[in-house]
C-alpha cells in the first residue's frame, strides 16, 4: 500500500518514463551493449495499454495470436497489442548497423 503522503499523478506513465531513462545505461553496464528501442506486448483481452499511450509509446499493431512454436496459422493465443518506444533519435540507424 502506498502511504497517503505520496502523491504522484499518472503513476504508471511516470514509472515507464523513469525506467526508459535509465534502462539503456543499466543494460550497458551489465551486457556492454546499449538499448536503442523498447518493445512490449499487452494482452488486449485484459488491458488497453493506456499507460503506454500516456507515456508516449508508439502503438505498432497487434500480433496474430500465434504461439512461439506454432505449427499452423490458426490463432491459439490471445492477441497482443505491440507498443514500442525509441530511446535514441536515430534508433533505426543504430539497430541496422552491422
Amino acid at each position: 500500500m502506498i502511504p497517503d503522503w505520496i502523491r504522484i499523478p499518472h503513476l504508471a506513465s511516470h514509472l515507464l518514463g523513469r525506467c526508459a531513462k535509465i534502462i539503456s545505461s543499466d543494460w550497458e553496464k551489465l551486457y556492454n551493449h546499449p538499448v536503442y528501442w523498447l518493445e512490449t506486448f499487452v494482452d488486449t483481452e485484459r488491458f488497453e495499454g493506456t499507460c503506454y499511450k500516456s507515456a508516449n509509446w508508439l502503438y505498432l499493431g497487434k500480433t496474430k495470436g500465434l504461439g512461439k512454436n506454432a505449427r499452423s496459422l490458426i490463432a491459439n493465443r490471445s492477441l497482443k497489442a505491440v507498443w514500442g518506444y525509441p530511446l535514441h533519435r536515430n534508433f533505426r540507424e543504430l539497430l541496422t548497423k552491422g
